[in-house]
């Protein structure tokens, strides 16, 4: 009577062992082959975003590091086709109304805006989520130095803010002169 209830015990116990041992290793086998892929995309998403943030920009540097206020912001030299930097794609980010905005930031070597690309938002939907349309990015284009948020009749040194988001619209200009004053802390097109 003793050795059967440990056999109903023992044999499921070893039972869900040896299938945690067989999903484990078939999980790692998947996560082997898939990383590369993966990987593979992530790098191909990130090029095609600095290509549509400079697009006149033949090539791109490997990643850079530049330091401003404590915080390490990724950037790449934009290559003209002989091998000249011709502008600069940043990467940072801003706090909006539903977290962090991550943007991708396209300067010419003259400081001005060439492109910019949202890489993750999570604002509200319908109202904040409106920073990823095209018309709302394409504000920045062409614009340097200082860019403020207007609610109405914005100057030519700012952006028209999205209806009902405010917050969402002064991060992502907060997020572009974050990449405007990081290419002016490399030295813009000086150091190229």
């Amino acid at each position: 009577m003793k050795n059967s209830k440990a056999k109903e015990i023992i044999v499921p116990a070893v039972s869900l062992f040896l299938i945690c041992v067989v999903v484990t290793a078939l999980l790692a086998l998947t996560n082997a082959v898939t990383a590369p892929k993966i990987d593979a995309l992530a790098v191909e998403t990130q090029d095609a975003s600095k290509k549509q943030v400079l697009s006149s920009a033949a090539s791109f540097s490997e990643e850079k590091q530049v330091e401003k206020d404590g915080v390490s912001y990724t950037y790449y030299d934009g290559l003209a086709s002989d091998g000249s930097v011709m502008g600069y794609v940043f990467v940072t980010s801003a706090k909006g109304y539903g977290g962090d905005i991550s943007v991708m930031v396209g300067v010419l070597g003259d400081g001005t805006v060439a492109g910019v690309n949202t890489l993750s938002i999570n604002e509200t939907a319908g109202l904040g989520m409106n920073a990823k349309n095209q018309s709302f990015l394409d504000q920045f284009l062409g614009k340097s130095g200082e860019i403020g948020v207007a609610k109405n009749n914005p100057s030519d040194t700012e952006i028209q803010a999205l209806t009902g988001a405010t917050i969402t619209s002064s991060a992502m200009a907060t997020a572009v002169n974050t990449a405007l004053s990081l290419y002016a802390e490399i030295g813009g097109g000086q150091n190229g």
